[in-house]
């Protein structure tokens, strides 16, 4: 479970998250919608712990910031990046030492599961400067599923994605979320998570305009994208 409540981020007299508050439970998929600038990276930058802020950030009942927390924590940056010198295998072994996964045959494993997963196994021995944007943005995906979160952040994950690899991160996040994951994904491309969401909420200047449930829309006449232009457009 997440629970975000009375976030608010500001740098010196510019607000760019005012007072954010939302709860995300166990076995759900979340979308963050919002034009640019709305403010859904810095929300997810928060939750992630790479902002101080004020407000209350909760992983399953333990504030953000602790280890623990951090440790049941998955995050998929909108740029990913990475070290120049370190090949895609070294980038996996090196979140293995970080996150003190001891067994070497399990890690390696995993490992291999998600280069097959995502086309990665023939470039495992390519250094983090030369992929391309597209095996960059898998990698980062591989590593976000790495250690096997319990919330997963995925901060406009679909792009420079190929179809097949767009498909696998779907069938990805779904199965995670039948195993009782929460993930929140961050878009402002709403065909990308159109059939792939449990509860959208919508962002425009840093505050949040409506959060609803698919089953909201569902027994009415309103799409997400409907909705989506009626908040951020001031139609509703």
């Amino acid at each position: 479970m997440l629970e975000v409540s009375h976030y608010t981020k500001r740098y010196g007299r510019t607000v760019a998250c005012d007072d954010v508050s939302f709860v995300l439970p166990n076995g759900s998929v979340n979308v963050l919608l919002g034009p640019n600038g709305a403010g859904k990276s810095t929300v997810m930058k928060g939750i992630a712990g790479f902002l101080r802020f004020d407000g209350r950030i909760l992983i399953n009942g333990k504030p953000n910031h602790l280890p623990q927390s951090r440790r049941e924590l998955g995050y998929v940056p909108e740029i990913p990046s990475f070290y120049p010198n370190l090949t895609v295998s070294e980038h996996m072994e090196f979140v293995a030492r970080a996150y003190r996964m001891r067994n070497k045959d399990e890690y390696r494993a995993r490992a291999n599961e998600l280069f097959e997963l995502f086309s990665l196994t023939e470039h495992r021995d390519k250094l983090g400067s030369e992929l391309s944007k597209g095996m960059a943005q898998k990698l980062s995906i591989c590593l976000g599923l790495f250690t096997e979160p319990l919330v997963l952040l995925l901060d406009e994950p679909f792009i420079g994605l190929d179809p097949h690899a767009i498909k696998q991160l779907k069938d990805t996040m779904w199965r995670l979320r039948n195993e009782g994951a929460t993930l929140l994904v961050s878009t402002h491309i709403i065909d990308s998570v159109d059939m792939l969401w449990d509860r959208a909420i919508i962002m425009k200047q840093g505050m949040v305009r409506a959060n609803v449930l698919r089953d909201e829309l569902q027994n009415g006449t309103d799409s997400l994208e409907k909705l989506f232009f009626d908040v951020t457009e001031g139609r509703g």
